[in-house]
């Protein structure tokens, strides 16, 4: 039935509602429009409208053209706003929702037809069925075009249905209230602006772009319309990232150039950000500045801080130059010489961007930021504490230092030592303020600490900035002190023990000390020490701290904590100092070579105020050597050697296993006599009260642990007290007490109870008797058989819901099930009650991944049955997180020992792994891959993983390092040359491989010294996640992998490859320009350094000088981070013990550990030699100006009063002359004088600024006495109206045509 409508002709009256709103017209088809389609829809002259058929059925309706809006959108075809609401809304709203149901069911059946005769026209091949099949397309396009706009109109009118409140019932307000709908946007536009990703793009992008520049041509409108124009506009280009490409520049430039003119502050900033979102390439760039965009940025720059708005996109603008390819290149120094001036107002919110800006500049083209004068700028920042993103700058600084091209831009060469001068220039009047600026030093110090080039650079002229540094300790003022301290620890990355906290706070070490040491000791584990870490993970980060820890000791490091200690401030800072002390000995024995170490040790300095018996000094030294001693005796107490010597591979100290206490205790807890297992149940308050919270778990725990592993014992708690079955009554589901736990940490103690007490159980047959017969297995089995829909068991709210498994303990009970799973009598308790088939049920569920997850992980797969096969299930048949998480739990399994009985265990995960490998989804493979990699660490896991033979071919890149790893075996390098995968490989390393590994190391190294903190990870509730990514490890490298085995050796030697990096190291050792060249001596470097740390390659080192080529690079070479690469690959060739005795003959000393084993770090003997650098003199040709003559032209002019503005404005760069120029410049404003009204005299201003340095108020000042009439002239070219003197006239126009255009950058 079609809904009561008004007529559109007789809007003035108030007529009855039979008069039809709009009457039937003719569609663009020339059919009539059906009476049913008309009452929905609107004529509008605003927006466009469909016409529709009610075509028979099975047929193809007639074209559809939709009617661009001027804002280029497709207009709905119905228009609920024109509705007349009746009486009945809600019976109207039903009536159109179900009419615009039937059109849209209509035309889902005209598209099934299309597509079913578009199938049989494609099976046809006559040369007819084109025409045919052109004109079917047509109309499938049009049916779903079609559909949705109806869908859009039926989703609009059941919004509108809900929100819509019932009109005025008066015929006269009727037509007021529809106008007043339509004022608002429609609600059917925002549902289409929701369904734009999943709808086809309609909107022609090139017409809605013609259509807003139309718009914005308008003159004398309101600001907002011109924002919103340019928003507009904005969106259209984010939509259309291909747009910008297709700009007719003569048209969008011009309407950029009226905007960018505006007198309003928003206006500018919308044009700025529009031309912003315009740039393309560098070409576009080109244009963008003859639009004279670099007068107009200057203009915006120097204007008050009110204008923020428009300052801020100015600035954004300059900086997308810097986003494009070359795009530095096009920044004018005019342009910088404003951001120098913005950066050194100190009280300007733009400065910290500018300074950014000025950095990535210094990076991008040195000499424009040197000629524009930005260096002292950069260089302040550095230095004065203030500015917090200090660590950029300084990164610039050491971009620049690396090669002597660039290092020549750092004129003083003193640039670095900037931010030094705040520690040593410290006095007792400072406070919290200069603290909080030395903090922001010490960064920047611990920043170029942390890179080759700072360290170097630090370094020269005898360690002067290092000794200065270390002095300042020597400052009678805490917190100054305190910082130094916390710098020293944070340069050396030495991270304090746990009990450093309570040594600081004032207590004693001695008990604490040994707590530590129990802590520590489970932490060697069997399956660790078949783990060949030493020929794995080879860490360069521990080689850099080395090096500085002998820099800072070279510069008198231990004599200045010597005075520290016996100048104590506080005795925090006393502790503090002597722990840093500590550290420093322990880490000097351990990465230092015994001629360094071996002096350290003793305290001379200490060891003679001691020996003193005369002064009273002594007793201060005597009491700091015990209290070193004493720290030192704790850091080798508290652990396994060190993190710089040993690697602990096992991750699994905090296993439920090692928390178990210890044999002996175990066993003397077990032959507890009766009264006093009696007394200590009663203690519990077990037997007492049923309230669990009363009883003390401590108590609990003991017991379970210790005297129920005893038969006699467990019967007597089992039959003589209710202690047992009060115990597993507390875990029994159906008791909901164990269940209605809140999962927090605490309360985690009841898991780990409920654990220990099934493990105490399953050693007794009378204990597994009484669980298997128990009530809690029972009722357990009950609860998980809600999974199983054949069990025909339902709950209203089951016990393994959702939101009760996380804020609950009920998923501990999974960990209860696990404990079972780890005893073959415990399997059969599960088989009895049918756990396991539940467990099946459970891997099927497509919605309950947590679920999946909580079984899986605490589940134990060490004994071969059902178990192994639900986790085989879960890798293969679930969701890709359920697989990736399934894989991760195999770690554990995997890198377990092979020599031993549990090798039958690691084979299974081996092999399951290696199926893997074969997942449809990369993520999966990868995990597998990793997992795999850290088994093939043990030999005989790699020897079976090979005899597996997986196929890595598809994967790629992500396979690469684990065939590497097959090289370092004899069976894995006759596989893989069975393969053709080795010469294939070694080519490839060749030819460009190498040169990828460098920037590899090199982004490995950077990430390892920024020392970023890692983004927290979610709490697991199991601990066989992969390890963090770790960085400044040595990556995998063909060419040592192939040097593990004789086989591999004789293929290097055959291919010559090896005298091919050694020529190449020969011939280019001191290049220090060619980057191309450099980036080839780095890559032959590493592949010589990692053939030569294999025991295997000491014959390729003896057979060559390489080494000596190398220790030149190291002690010589013009390119810091070339020497760090030829330093680093020294420590690899001191890997091998024949290495060290090679790198001896040249000076250099190597550092094995207690056992003889060499671990990777050197230095040389005569330490200066590494860091001699020749201090850079800037020659005057280097940077030169060669604008000279342009700006002596500009400071002239024929017309006195003219070359007076111009002197004058010269001067307001002199702090002397610049009140008086300022106040001569404001008299001859006054004056009216014509030269303020030229373009030719503001570009010669604009020139005098560029040539010399102003501050940021004079700039604004000259520029502000111009009138504004002359930069429109300049920005459109348009002719001068003065006429007052022909010889000016002329003068001026001449100038005009030479300087027009703003000055490129020199």
């Amino acid at each position: 039935m079609t809904p009561p409508v008004r007529s559109v002709n007789n809007q003035g009256d108030a007529p009855s509602d039979q008069v039809s709103l709009l009457a039937p017209s003719r569609g663009r088809d020339g059919r009539s429009l059906s009476s049913a389609a008309t009452s929905v829809m609107a004529g509008s002259r605003s927006q466009a409208s469909y016409a529709t058929t009610n075509a028979p059925p099975g047929s193809f309706s007639s074209e559809l053209r939709p009617v661009m809006s001027r804002d280029g959108r497709l207009r709905p075809d119905i228009d609920m706003h024109a509705f007349t609401v009746g009486d009945d809304g809600s019976s109207t709203t039903e009536q159109r929702q179900a009419d615009l149901q039937d059109r849209l069911d209509k035309e889902t059946k005209i598209k099934i037809g299309s597509e079913n005769m578009l199938e049989a026209l494609n099976a046809k091949n006559a040369k007819n069925v084109k025409d045919q099949r052109h004109k079917v397309e047509e109309e499938l396009s049009i049916s779903n075009r079609k559909i949705a706009e109806l869908r859009l109109g039926l989703e609009a009118e059941k919004q509108r249905a809900k929100e819509m409140q019932s009109p005025p019932a008066d015929p006269q307000s009727r037509l007021s209230y529809l106008f007043r709908r339509n004022i608002s946007r429609s609600p059917s536009r925002h549902i289409a602006q929701k369904d734009q990703e999943e709808d086809q793009e309609t909107e022609s992008p090139s017409l809605v772009l013609s259509d807003l520049l139309q718009a914005l041509e308008a003159d004398g409108m309101q600001p907002e319309y011109y924002v919103e124009r340019a928003n507009s506009l904005v969106e259209l280009l984010k939509r259309h990232p291909t747009l910008k490409y297709d700009l007719v520049w003569s048209i969008f430039g011009l309407r950029m150039q009226t905007m960018l003119l505006s007198d309003s502050r928003e206006v500018v900033a919308a044009a700025y950000r529009v031309m912003r979102y315009a740039i393309a390439d560098r070409k576009s760039l080109q244009i963008i500045r003859g639009l004279h965009t670099d007068c107009l940025v200057i203009l915006s720059l120097v204007k008050e801080s009110k204008a923020s708005v428009e300052r801020e996109q100015a600035l954004k603008f300059v900086r997308a130059f810097l986003d494009v390819k070359d795009g530095v290149l096009e920044i004018s120094r005019s342009v910088i010489r404003i951001i120098v001036a913005v950066a050194e107002h100190t009280e300007d919110r733009l400065r910290n961007i500018a300074i950014l800006t000025l950095a990535e500049v210094l990076v991008r083209k040195p000499p424009l930021l040197v000629s524009a004068g930005g260096m002292g700028t950069l260089t302040d920042a550095l230095g004065e504490g203030s500015y917090h993103a200090a660590e950029s700058v300084a990164s610039s600084f050491l971009y620049l230092l690396d090669t002597p091209r660039r290092r020549k831009f750092l004129r003083s060469g003193h640039e670095l030592e900037a931010p030094f001068a705040m520690f040593t220039d410290a006095g007792a009047t400072h406070g919290h303020l200069h603290e909080e600026k030395l903090k922001a030093n010490a960064k920047v110090v611990a920043t170029l600490l942390r890179s080759w080039p700072g360290l170097l650079a630090l370094c020269m002229k005898d360690f002067l900035a290092i000794r200065s540094l270390l002095l300042s300790l020597k400052i009678p003022v805490p917190h100054v002190r305190n910082i130094l301290l916390e710098l020293l620890f944070d340069i050396l990355r030495i991270k304090p023990p746990s009990w450093s906290s309570s040594f600081l706070a004032g207590r004693r070490l001695t008990t604490y000390g040994r707590v530590t040491n129990l802590k520590n000791q489970p932490t060697k584990d069997s399956s660790s020490t078949a783990t060949e870490s030493g020929s794995t993970k080879w860490n360069l980060l521990e080689h850099y701290v080395a090096v500085v820890l002998a820099v800072f000791l070279q510069a008198g490091l231990v004599p200045a904590l010597l005075d520290a200690e016996e100048d104590p401030l506080t005795l925090p800072l006393k502790r503090k100092t002597t722990l840093l002390l500590g550290e420093v000995l322990k880490m000097a024995n351990e990465l230092l070579p015994p001629s360094w170490s071996a002096s350290l040790q003793v305290l001379p300095q200490l060891l003679q105020t001691a020996a003193n018996f005369q002064a009273e000094e002594r007793f201060v030294a005597i009491g700091t050597i015990y209290q070193v001693d004493s720290v030192n005796r704790t850091l080798y107490r508290s652990g396994p050697a060190s993190h710089h010597t040993s690697k602990v591979t096992d991750g699994n100290s905090n296993d439920a296993s090692s928390r178990q206490a210890d044999p002996s205790k175990a066993q003397a807890a077990m032959s507890i006599d009766e009264g006093a297992f009696r007394t200590l149940m009663v203690d519990t308050q077990v037997l007492n009260t049923v309230s669990f919270s009363k009883w003390r778990w401590d108590l609990i725990q003991q017991i379970i642990e210790g005297p129920l592993l005893s038969a006699k014992r467990l019967d007597e708690a089992m039959k003589a007290t209710k202690f047992i079955h009060r115990l597993l009554g507390f875990y029994r589901p159906f008791k909901h007490r164990f269940s209605e736990i809140r999962n927090t940490k605490p309360n985690q103690r009841y898991v780990r109870a409920g654990c220990a007490l099934i493990h105490s159980l399953l050693q007794n047959p009378e204990g597994v008797r009484y669980l298997s017969d128990s009530k809690f297995i029972r009722q357990l089995a009950e609860c998980l058989a809600h999974f199983d829909r054949m069990s025909g068991l339902t709950s209203e709210s089951p016990i393994f819901q959702i939101d009760r498994m996380n804020e609950t303990l009920t998923g501990g009970y999974f960990a209860l099930l696990g404990a079972l799973t780890k005893d073959p009598r415990g399997i059969q308790i599960l088989e009895r009650w049918r756990v396991l088939n539940m467990f099946y049920h459970i891997i099927e569920l497509n919605d309950r991944d947590d679920l999946i997850k909580m079984l899986l992980s605490n589940m134990d797969y060490s004994l071969d049955g059902h178990l192994r096969i639900i986790v085989s299930k879960a890798m293969t048949s679930c969701s890709k997180e359920i697989r990736i998480f399934s894989t991760r739990l195999l770690r554990k399994y995997a890198t377990k020992a092979m020599q031993n009985a549990e090798c039958s265990i690691a084979e299974w995960a081996i092999r399951l792994l290696v199926t893997q490998l074969y997942d449809p989804e990369v993520e999966v493979c990868e995990v597998a891959i990793k997992i795999l990699e850290e088994a093939c660490n043990q030999t005989l896991s790699l020897e079976y993983v090979v005899k597996c033979r997986p196929a890595l071919d598809h994967l790629g890149e992500i396979g690469a390092p684990l065939l590497l790893r097959f090289l370092s075996t004899s069976v894995g390098y006759h596989y893989l040359d069975g393969l053709d995968y080795i010469t294939r490989e070694m080519d490839d390393w060749f030819l460009g491989r190498n040169d990828t590994y460098v920037a590899l190391v090199e982004a490995s190294m950077a990430r390892a010294l920024a020392d970023i903190p890692e983004k927290p990870q979610p709490q697991q509730s199991y601990d066989d996640t992969l390890e963090p990514i770790e960085y400044g490890i040595v990556p995998p490298h063909f060419y040592r992998e192939l040097t593990r085995t004789k086989e591999g050796c004789k293929l290097l030697a055959q291919k010559g490859h090896f005298d091919e990096f050694v020529a190449s190291i020969r011939d280019f050792a001191l290049e220090n320009d060619d980057a191309e060249t450099i980036l080839k001596v780095k890559g032959c470097l590493w592949a010589v350094g990692n053939v030569g740390s294999m025991e295997l390659g000491a014959p390729f080192l003896e057979k060559s000088d390489v080494v000596k080529w190398i220790v030149k690079i190291a002690e010589q070479s013009e390119v810091m981070s070339l020497r760090a690469s030829a330093f680093y690959v020294l420590g690899l060739i001191s890997r091998s013990l024949h290495g060290q005795e090679i790198l001896l003959e040249y000076g250099w000393d190597g550092v094995v550990n207690e056992y003889g084993e060499a671990l990777g770090f050197c230095l040389p003997l005569d330490f200066k030699r590494l860091f001699s650098i020749t201090p850079w003199n800037i020659k005057p040709g280097d940077i030169s100006w060669k604008r000279k003559a342009d700006i002596k032209v500009a400071v002239t002019d024929s017309d006195p009063v003219n070359a007076r503005i111009l002197k004058l404005t010269t001067d307001l760069g002199n702090t002397v002359l610049a009140k008086k120029a300022a106040s001569d410049l404001q008299a001859i404003k006054m004056k009216k004088a014509p030269g303020f009204t030229k373009p030719a005299i503001f570009d010669k201003v604009m020139q005098v600024l560029e040539a010399h340095h102003f501050r940021l108020p004079a700039c604004r000042f000259v520029l502000d006495l111009f009138d504004k009439r002359v930069l429109r002239q300049i920005v459109l070219e348009e002719e001068e109206e003065d006429n007052d003197d022909d010889s000016n006239d002329s003068d001026s126009d001449m100038d005009e045509t030479d300087t027009n255009g703003v000055p490129n950058a020199a």
